[in-house]
């Protein structure tokens, strides 16, 4: 395996973790158990980054170009609106 391999490999299962962690943090009721998830997902969020940055210097990763400040704006009025009827729904 090529170095830009095993980065992307890396990267792939960190990103699929932390998506883990989201369920496991909301299915917790034990609030130290809980805690520790939240840290261990910190810690791996930290880790996501810091080898993203590592790969997109090398040009391993690519991102999408940035979205336009209209677009933006109109996915935060969108959540903010998502967010506030799910609250009032219940």
């Amino acid at each position: 395996m090529s170095e830009k391999d095993i980065v992307l490999d890396v990267l792939g299962g960190v990103k699929s973790s932390l998506s883990h962690y989201a369920t496991f943090i909301s299915e917790t009721a034990n609030p130290q158990l809980r805690q520790t998830f939240q840290q261990m997902r910190d810690g791996d969020e930290k880790f996501q980054y810091d080898l993203y940055k590592i790969a997109a210097q090398k040009g391993y990763y690519v991102c999408s170009p940035n979205a336009a400040q209209e677009d933006l704006s109109q996915m935060r009025a969108t959540l903010s609106a998502g967010a506030t009827g799910g609250m009032n729904a219940h």
